[in-house]
């Protein structure tokens, strides 16, 4: 069993043929896939798409890139969905100074309090970080200081890695997973291998952040859950072990920090 820790399976993008999706999904092994939100929105795609799917689960949240509204008052609607026996985590969350969809201060006010509520809920948290990583990072080592007994050893994970060497290790000093993407099999990717390398296999997880970021052979297509074993099979080769061994310590990792029971 292989584990898609990060899928955007709600969006449109897979509205022609989502059952297809997650029928070739099951085929390659891929049973469990669990989706992020990026707004109040999606939080209610996903709470539908969880219910009437065994094998689906959720993050409720709100991504940086939609923060430009945020107020308090929405925690109250991220905290109702978070109610759900389907939602697993709080994400996906964090700082993008890429796009500039928001402004930072506004980013740092929701980055904040939807940490705030993931300590209270006791739930861990997905992490978006685009070229923000000192800003996340500082953040976050003030967030994990006093966190409940219950997330101290899974606040949760740094999505779809691709910071410098320095980010991964105080991310994993803080407790931190790392996911890996379909970037992990681009020819360019030689730094991003090398972390993948010296990294502990017990805080690796592998997800496809599909739509986006397919990864090699497909790469310009539209990604999909089936993709997963292709990133297990490079991480596989980098770490020099087989992909059986690869996949079930990802899956073993995924189950531990979501608290899922297969």
């Amino acid at each position: 069993m292989l584990v898609d820790t990060h899928c955007h399976i709600n969006f449109d993008a897979y509205d022609s043929d989502r059952a297809e999706i997650l029928g070739r999904a099951a085929d390659a092994g891929v049973e469990l896939i669990i989706i992020p939100s990026v707004d109040l929105a999606t939080n209610d795609e996903i709470l539908k798409l969880t219910e009437e799917h065994s094998n689906l689960y959720g993050a409720v949240g709100i991504h940086p890139n939609s923060t430009a509204a945020f107020t308090d008052a929405m925690l109250g609607a991220i905290a109702t969905a978070s109610q759900s026996p389907k939602v697993i985590a709080i994400g996906e969350i964090g700082l993008d100074y890429h796009w500039r969809e928001s402004p930072k201060g506004t980013q740092w006010k929701a980055f904040e309090a939807q940490l705030a509520l993931a300590k209270q809920l006791e739930l861990p948290v997905i992490i978006h970080n685009r070229e923000a990583s000192d800003d996340v990072m500082a953040i976050l080592d003030a967030w994990v200081k006093d966190l409940p007994p219950a997330l101290r050893e899974r606040p949760g994970v740094m999505h779809s890695f691709s910071a410098p060497q320095a980010i991964a290790e105080r991310a994993l000093a803080a407790g931190f997973y790392l996911g890996f993407t379909g970037p992990i099999t681009y020819k360019n990717a030689d730094q991003l291998r090398h972390i993948a390398a010296n990294i502990p296999l017990d805080r690796m997880l592998v997800e496809t952040d599909g739509p986006f970021l397919t990864p090699v052979p497909h790469r310009g297509k539209r990604n999909e859950p089936a993709y997963i074993p292709l990133i297990v099979e490079r991480l596989a080769t980098i770490k020099q072990i087989s992909p059986e061994v690869l996949g079930a310590a990802t899956t073993e990792n995924a189950l531990r920090l979501f608290q899922i029971t297969p």
